[in-house]
């Protein structure tokens, strides 16, 4: 990786930073709380790297769940990712060795950065794009494994701490509404998540949201592509 690289793909990714470290030093705390220590934060977040799955682990670690139970708990929070690498499979495959950490890597966070970024042409963009996620997951790991040691010897309130991970998403958000000439899939997205919150409820509508996305995009898909070309010639 050159030095541009590493700068470009640092500055992408600063606000992931700020929100991963804030909220990797809460799940240290908590699991420190739960009697787990710093170690067990550094393993985790390295290998298993599931950001709200990990929260839920605290409360199932030593509690008997069964190895399926856990598998579909896990499939049943987790299910959003399988839209996310729809949409890169084809580049992930292109990235060789590399596409498999891209496959494991692909939070939330680093799908918006992926899908925002615009990156300079004399940068290749697979170096930029593991480049991102190597640091995304950096920030985890350090967050996580901080928290469980400060939570050993400090004691926290942790209340209001999990809203960085909502003001992470507000300010991806508005960098690629300013960033992009058509707002449609942003659109699309949001009364697609406003209508499955109110059908399904707040612990249920994030799964039917991306499917109505999806299929909405792809239906519509030739008509976004006229639209951003013939603002493009304006």
């Amino acid at each position: 990786m050159t030095k541009k690289t590493w700068q470009y793909a640092f500055i992408q990714t600063l606000p992931v930073l700020c929100g991963y470290l804030f909220m990797g030093i809460a799940f240290g705390i908590l699991l420190q709380q739960a009697g787990y220590n710093f170690l067990w934060a550094l393993f985790i977040s390295f290998i298993i790297y599931a950001g709200s799955m990990q929260f839920v682990l605290i409360g199932l670690l030593g509690g008997g769940m069964g190895f399926l139970s856990l598998i579909l708990l896990t499939l049943s929070v987790q299910s959003r990712h399988i839209f996310y690498g729809l949409s890169f499979i084809e580049k992930f495959k292109a990235m060789g060795k590399q596409g498999w950490y891209m496959v494991f890597s692909l939070t939330d966070e680093t799908y918006s950065l992926l899908c925002g970024m615009k990156i300079p042409s004399d940068l290749n963009e697979k170096k930029v794009f593991f480049t991102v996620a190597m640091l995304d997951q950096s920030y985890w790991v350090v967050g996580c494994t901080l928290g469980a040691i400060l939570g050993g010897v400090i004691g926290f309130d942790t209340t209001g701490i999990d809203f960085a991970m909502t003001a992470l998403f507000v300010v991806i958000f508005i960098e690629q509404w300013v960033g992009f000439k058509s707002h449609i899939p942003a659109l699309v997205g949001m009364g697609c998540g406003a209508v499955s919150l109110v059908v399904f409820g707040a612990s249920a509508f994030i799964l039917p949201a991306l499917i109505a996305s999806v299929c909405l995009l792809l239906m519509f898909k030739g008509s976004i592509r006229q639209g951003e070309s013939q603002e493009v010639g304006q």
